[in-house]
């Protein structure tokens, strides 16, 4: 998500911290290519030019130039404007009235846009999240199989669908939907309605209907964020006609260039609610205009990363891992268990864009051949030894390392590689868990009071780890001190 527009912002604040003292004109020069960026990453000409004119008053002033650490402060109005243009004046990400049971949700947008697969995506997230009880009901008539599709989508994600009978209208489709979902004693129910390639006045009229008979709390349009400006032109149209309270994004980990969010709460005033990161039933996101700004300015996103963990791992799992950790017991189990929770949690690259100054490493990985199928590939080495192997890494002599290479498919020095990086591990786990930064981070994770550890326990830990800053040395896929590719991993399975 606004990979583009990151690199090149990066690019320009790199040059900007470097230097020691700052002029107003190299201030100017900066937000010009600012500016350029923007609107190569197709943010509007007006919303671009406000957005740097903003800037440019609050960083020309003696409190910039005369600072300690101009460039990062300079850095810093550029997050917080971000913010501002993201969010606008209170932001309501995230938030959906969903009070006064059966509360209905509709769902508008274009064809092609991904509104069948986000009314699953918000159910199950209603469901799952929430804890509400939600109806489904699909309303388009015109396209084929669309509510076959939603009726698959629901038995997916374990939530119910209203049944489908042939030859009724959207309008009496709304009129059982709502009717079944009080009856049924349902909390929330979603309309999804009928979408066309381009907006006319059938579509309009058939929403409009719609919309007079559910009275929604809630008229969330989708729109495909690859469309760029063509999805704010939707968003004011449909708002203009049905009235929206809010948009969802979809496909934002495709490789658009991300204006159309940047532009969309500034133009239509309407928030942004949820992102669609790709075709899993859990791939949406909310919307955190904060999260969203340090992430395109390569700050990090460590709430985000933390939720991830806390939903893909259970805290009597970590409860057990962490005393293991802390006796200094770390074996190829615990190492294929960490690997499987880096696929779980969206994988190196999603994991390393929410890490701060981690979102240039993840290119240099990238362009390396350090990728995903790296870790599925170790995986693949762990899930050819024997139990007794895998509980005692030491057994493992020439003889045993040839059959377990083979039986993975691999050669017998990728699996040394491994083996040299699971040494490292343990070492790090063990000074970690003496150091009590392994029992803080688990307090402030799954809310045993606490908190997550402060900045200097933090950089205390590392200094005993002797990593001086960044993350943990030798993480699997965080490279010693946040430089390079991780020890012994660089080439690992690549095709010879």
């Amino acid at each position: 998500m606004f990979e583009n527009l990151s690199e090149r912002l990066s690019g320009v604040f790199d040059r900007l911290t470097k230097q020691g003292a700052l002029s107003e004109d190299d201030v100017k020069t900066a937000l010009r290519e600012v500016r350029v960026a923007l609107l190569e990453a197709d943010v509007s000409l007006s919303v671009a030019r406000d957005f740097v004119n903003a800037v440019q008053d609050k960083a020309t002033g003696q409190a910039v130039t005369k600072s300690v650490t101009p460039g990062q402060q300079v850095v810093k109005i550029v997050h917080d404007e971000l913010v501002h243009v993201l969010a606008g004046d209170g932001s309501q990400s995230g938030t959906l009235k969903i009070d006064n049971p059966p509360a209905p949700i509709l769902m508008v947008g274009l064809q092609g846009s991904g509104k069948t697969t986000t009314t699953a995506k918000l159910a199950r997230r209603l469901k799952e999240v929430n804890g509400k009880r939600v109806l489904m009901a699909s309303l388009d008539t015109n396209r084929p199989a669309a509510m076959e599709q939603l009726a698959v989508l629901g038995q997916q994600i374990g939530v119910d669908t209203l049944p489908i009978v042939p030859g009724q209208s959207a309008t009496d489709i709304a009129r059982r939907a709502k009717q079944q979902a009080a009856l049924g004693g349902y909390d929330v129910f979603m309309l999804d309605t009928a979408g066309r390639l381009s907006i006319d006045d059938a579509l309009m009229a058939e929403v409009e209907a719609v919309r007079d008979i559910a009275t929604p709390r809630e008229t969330l349009l989708v729109v495909d964020g690859l469309t760029g400006q063509d999805a704010v032109n939707t968003a004011e149209n449909f708002d203009g006609r049905i009235g929206i309270s809010g948009v969802v994004l979809t496909r934002m980990d495709g490789d658009g260039r991300g204006g159309a969010a940047l532009s969309m709460r500034a133009v239509t005033g309407k928030p942004i609610k949820f992102v669609g990161l790709g075709e899993k039933m859990d791939a949406l996101e909310e919307f955190h205009a904060e999260r969203i700004a340090g992430r395109i300015l390569g700050m990090g996103d460590i709430v985000s990363l933390v939720e991830k963990a806390q939903a893909t791992i259970e805290a009597e799992q970590a409860e057990r891992m962490m005393k293991r950790f802390q006796k200094g017991q770390f074996n190829m189990n615990d190492l294929k268990a960490q690997l499987e929770q880096m696929l779980k949690m969206g994988g190196m690259e999603s994991i390393m864009g929410m890490m701060p100054g981690m979102g240039k490493m993840s290119k240099q990985m990238s362009d390396a051949g350090f990728d995903d199928a790296v870790i599925r590939r170790q995986i693949a080495l762990v899930q050819s030894m024997t139990k007794k192997e895998r509980a005692n890494p030491a057994l493992l002599q020439a003889s045993r390392k040839k059959r377990i290479a083979k039986g993975a498919g691999m050669d017998v020095s990728d699996l040394n590689k491994l083996l040299k990086m699971h040494r490292q591990m343990a070492d790090m786990m063990k000074k970690m868990g003496k150091g009590g930064m392994l029992k803080q981070a688990m307090k402030g994770m799954f809310g045993k009071g606490g908190g997550m550890p402060s900045e200097a326990e933090m950089q205390a830990a590392q200094k005993q780890l002797g990593a001086g800053s960044g993350m943990p040395p030798n993480f699997p896929g965080m490279g010693g001190g946040g430089m390079g590719l991780p020890p012994g991993l660089s080439g690992f399975g690549k095709k010879k």
